[in-house]
């Protein structure tokens, strides 16, 4: 077996996350179990096939469990894994940064972003909250 060598350890990392679709659906997929037609609802400019295969890769790469329920129709679902979920931090990050960039460069970020679960939330979290103040001592 070749070993492989990095230049850098980032190149490990992008080479299993990296590309237009895995971190999006690993961003949905740290809310919890999806099927294959939910992550597709989910994402619905990705093609079945691309879809197939990166959700193919992330489980070859231990990233994600592929959970096959024993019934008719068969019923398939994916979640991070053990391991997957020691990439919550670097995707939360990653959400942090282009929350900001899509503000500094769109303004309201959400002119720019579609309605989905994840983005409601975000609208939920931008709220302002109500302000508990103290009250003067009598």
């Amino acid at each position: 077996m070749q070993t492989k060598k990095y230049n850098i350890a980032v190149e490990a990392t992008l080479e299993v996350i990296g590309g237009k679709w895995k971190c999006v659906i690993l961003c949905h997929l740290t809310h919890g179990r999806k099927r294959t037609n939910e992550l597709k609802r989910l994402m619905p400019h990705i093609t079945q096939k691309m879809l197939t295969q990166q959700l193919r890769e992330l489980e070859d790469d231990g990233v994600i469990n592929r959970i096959i329920h024993n019934q008719v129709p068969p019923k398939v679902e994916y979640e991070l894994s053990e391991y997957g979920m020691s990439l919550s931090g670097i995707l939360d990050m990653l959400c942090a940064w282009g929350e900001k960039h899509i503000t500094k460069v769109y303004g309201d970020k959400f002119s720019v972003l579609e309605d989905s679960i994840l983005n409601d939330k975000l609208k939920v979290s931008d709220e302002p909250q109500p302000q508990m103040h103290a009250r003067p001592d009598l």
